[in-house]
């Protein structure tokens, strides 16, 4: 009997970095910082979140969607004239890639959901959000359309991703005629579920995005945690349940990042007995009322917005996450090499703690950056 099956434990590879004050670079800077951590993914995903790409249509959703055939882009354009100002529509541009096989339809769209008339008076007493029409006709389309993936709808934001090594993704995309002040990128080792162009990471609902390496052994409480306000979790991964709980506990709950992710990587109760009595109060009180948002497992995330970039390790830091700074840049990765890939000498290195987030966000006197709002 042969006893050497081994299980690569530190598959996936994470990288990003934020521009505090705003200055956008190509997406070529951050594929060259994912393809250096190559042999942390195995060919069946890779993908990034750039923030800042759309200055010209700035004030709009911009949705990008997949579709597996015709079919599935009739029905799905024919919701979106039903629910939607839709101002403009185009195919993402690509280009032939080898290594790139069999890619789906790929069409991105800028516009604005349209409310009816029971919606616009739910909006006037504050009952709803635009947003919160938006993440609703994004569950539609998910949900209900066979064939349709909606895997970006963010404003001056945009996913792209697919079955194949980032850098390969990245030259099928031709991400280095993008600009943006915060990147993300994804290099995927799949274990537990497929491979496939909408099970690619980054994982996004509204500006949220999230790349992920581990596993959340939560996920079936986080599940139905997060369905419970209205959520649906359609891509067959794990890791599309946080970018949910993201929105669910940030815009619609008003936490602060902090607590969030206090929430999400909850300090053990034997830390929370030997803080002082105010402090532990407050920690007892997030774990009771967001116990079901708690993510186990092990996992290293890093997940962003219009306004900021966070790291975040589980409790026990069973996967690696380094970060780096330099002037006003600030760098987030799997390993150390690939942040000096493209900065070969930052003035700071260091790595976080267990479940102690790296928290960055724009300098807001340089660059006006869209709000978080609560419901």
């Amino acid at each position: 009997m042969n006893h050497n099956y081994q299980k690569d434990i530190s598959g996936c590879g994470l990288s990003g970095f934020i521009n505090k004050k705003g200055k956008r670079v190509s997406g070529s800077v951050v594929t060259k910082s994912i393809a250096n951590q190559h042999d942390r993914g195995n060919g069946l995903g890779g993908g990034f979140a750039a923030y800042g790409i759309y200055p010209d249509f700035k004030e709009l959703f911009a949705l990008h969607i997949m579709y597996d055939h015709d079919v599935a882009r009739t029905k799905t354009e024919s919701f979106l004239k039903e629910k939607m100002l839709i101002h403009h529509l185009e195919k993402i541009p690509t280009r032939p890639t080898e290594k790139i096989k069999s890619p789906p339809i790929l069409m991105r769209y800028f516009l604005q959901p349209s409310a009816s008339d029971s919606e616009k008076e739910e909006i006037e007493k504050g009952n709803i959000t635009l947003d919160d029409l938006m993440v609703k006709d994004v569950m539609g389309i998910n949900e209900t359309i066979d064939g349709a993936f909606v895997f970006s709808s963010g404003k001056n934001m945009g996913a792209f991703k697919g079955v194949g090594f980032p850098e390969d993704i990245s030259e099928f995309f031709m991400l280095e005629d993008y600009k943006g002040y915060i990147w993300t990128a994804h290099n995927r080792f799949p274990t537990n579920t497929p491979g496939w162009w909408g099970g690619a990471h980054p994982f996004t609902i509204l500006d949220w995005s999230i790349v992920h390496n581990g596993e959340i052994s939560s996920y079936g409480i986080n599940k139905r945690y997060i369905e419970m306000f209205g959520y649906k979790c359609t891509l067959f991964t794990d890791t599309e349940v946080v970018a949910y709980l993201l929105d669910l506990l940030i815009r619609r709950h008003g936490l602060s990042y902090e607590v969030a992710c206090l929430a999400l990587s909850a300090p053990f109760w034997q830390e929370v007995e030997r803080k002082d009595a105010e402090e532990a109060e407050a920690l007892k009180a997030i774990r009771m009322i967001y116990g079901p948002a708690l993510l186990n497992g092990p996992f290293a995330i890093l997940f962003a917005n219009n306004e900021m970039l966070v790291g975040l390790n589980d409790r026990v830091k069973l996967r690696p996450l380094v970060a780096a700074e330099k002037g006003d840049f600030t760098y987030m990765a799997s390993e150390e090499s690939a942040i000096r890939e493209i900065c070969p000498e930052p003035d700071r290195v260091w790595a976080p703690i267990a479940g102690e987030p790296v928290i960055v966000t724009l300098d807001k006197t340089k660059v006006k950056a869209k709000p978080i709002q609560a419901n």
